[in-house]
């Protein structure tokens, strides 16, 4: 099955990609970077790409680990659904 993404020409003339199945998004310059973008966002968020975060990586940050879901949720984004309402 494939992937839904959906792609928004922001004002500004830059571009917004969000993977509807997971919810992730990026931005670029052109529609190319902001899918380009998407992909190794998706892939970090999936764990296809880059380190998992210890408890150290969240003390460092300042974060208490035992406040930090183990689960991966669906951001908060409420400028994604104005721009939904827009279109």
């Amino acid at each position: 099955m494939g992937r839904e993404i959906r792609l928004i020409e922001e004002d500004d003339g830059g571009w917004s990609a969000i993977d509807e199945e997971t919810g992730v998004a990026s931005c670029g310059e052109t529609r190319e970077e902001a899918l380009e973008m998407l992909d190794e966002a998706v892939a970090l968020h999936t764990g296809e790409a880059g380190e998992p975060v210890t408890d150290e990586d969240l003390e460092e940050l300042g974060l208490d680990p035992d406040e930090v879901p183990n689960e991966v949720g669906v951001a908060d984004a409420p400028w994604f659904d104005e721009a939904e309402e827009q279109a």
